[in-house]
């Protein structure tokens, strides 16, 4: 399995913001999480979701989309497993 940290990111309060991912291989089973870097305890910081391009007959495009649900500023990474 490998593991690994794609890159990190920052949103201000309320804050939704979009990134992506390219040149992936295509026969690849990778999972997304991201973790918040910046504690703030109470509830929940963040929320994503992933969308799939299949960019090329041999390639993916991962999208994110992430949104802060707190009140204050948040940094996290986005982080991912290749499963096979």
């Amino acid at each position: 399995m490998r593991v690994g940290t794609q890159f990190t990111g920052a949103l201000g309060p309320g804050q939704t913001g979009q990134w992506f991912t390219h040149s992936w291989p295509q026969d690849w089973h990778v999972t997304w999480n991201f973790m918040p870097t910046t504690p703030q305890p109470g509830g929940p910081q963040i929320e994503w979701e992933v969308d799939v391009e299949r960019a090329s007959a041999t390639s993916v495009t991962y999208w994110f989309t992430v949104k802060n649900l707190g009140s204050a500023p948040t940094d996290f990474e986005a982080r991912y497993a290749v499963l096979n």
